[in-house]
């Protein structure tokens, strides 16, 4: 075999069972899907011969070799874009995206992305979670800026996106938004699909041909023709804060698929910034740690415009 790594498990193994739950022991930080390949692609033997089969059983104390694929070049670039780091430990890394980035490359925006400057920052995420989207736990749209959480390694990736999948992140997004909502506190359970005449929006639909979310709202300050709310997502649906707030008949300013068509306050995007997530970091520990972003230039302007205008 070329192109691979050779790495020696020093001593036996650890303990009879499955090869690839023993393997999984062994090498926490992958999945027990890719362990299986390795063992299907002939990478791992035991007591000197190659295994084949990932439920091989094991007595304990067998000598284990694993060899591992060299790393493959990576699909997307590594570019040296600056990254505002709120916090970084071996297993994450929790950034302030700022607006007008994409978060992983797509058709049409195959550089500057969020996953090309995270790969210049640390090569090792290439393999993590997929070759396109390298540990990326979670997504904002483009022009929404804030706190967003990138895993390094893929057990990581899997408990902060089971976190996100059993809704135990608590995300707080700042809108400032056209109007005001019809009260100083609320919440919205409208179902989220496809929009039946515009494809690439989404829409507040009928229950059977959407699905569930809802989302509350707080409004921590109010202006003559404009509001600036908290908004709590207790979904996690595509464009959910945008459809939702325009629904309630307060658009967020700037945006221009569920808002007004000339924005106000000339702003030049939409003004949503996911301001807070509260979560669990991998290790065992039950302790929430809460990350902030704080809002960008723009953003602070258009509040300071939505005062006076």
């Amino acid at each position: 075999m070329t192109d691979v790594e050779v790495r020696q498990v020093t001593g036996p193994a650890p303990s009879g069972g499955r090869l690839d739950h023993v393997l999984l022991s062994l090498f926490p930080d992958q999945s027990r899907s890719r362990l299986q390949q390795w063992i299907l692609q002939g990478q791992v033997s035991v007591d000197g011969r190659v295994a084949t089969k990932p439920g091989a059983q094991l007595r304990g104390g067998e000598a284990l070799t694993v060899r591992l694929p060299a790393p493959r070049p990576a699909s997307v670039e590594p570019e040296a874009i600056p990254l505002e780091i709120l916090f970084e430990s071996d297993d994450c890394l929790v950034v302030n995206k700022p607006p007008g980035m994409v978060v992983h490359p797509s058709p049409g925006h195959d550089s500057g992305t969020l996953v090309n400057a995270v790969l210049s920052h640390d090569p090792y995420l290439e393999g993590v979670g997929g070759e396109r989207r390298p540990g990326i736990v979670h997504r904002l749209d483009r022009d929404t800026s804030g706190v967003l959480v990138v895993a390094k390694n893929d057990a990581c990736l899997r408990a902060l996106q089971s976190q996100f999948k059993d809704r135990t992140v608590e995300k707080v997004y700042l809108a400032l938004v056209d109007g005001h909502p019809p009260d100083r506190r609320g919440r919205v359970e409208a179902p989220i699909g496809r929009d039946p005449r515009h494809r690439q929006r989404m829409a507040v639909v009928a229950p059977s041909r959407g699905r569930e979310a809802a989302s509350e709202y707080r409004v921590q300050q109010s202006f003559p023709h404009h509001a600036l709310l908290e908004v709590f997502p207790r979904t996690g649906r595509t464009h959910q804060v945008r459809v939702h707030l325009a629904f309630l008949g307060c658009p967020v300013v700037g945006d221009r698929v569920y808002g007004q068509r000339n924005p106000s306050l000339g702003a030049r995007r939409q003004m949503l910034h996911a301001w807070r997530v509260r979560l669990r970091l991998p290790g065992g520990s039950t302790e929430e740690h809460l990350f902030e972003a704080p809002l960008p230039s723009d953003f602070l302007d258009a509040v300071a415009s939505a005062r006076t205008a």
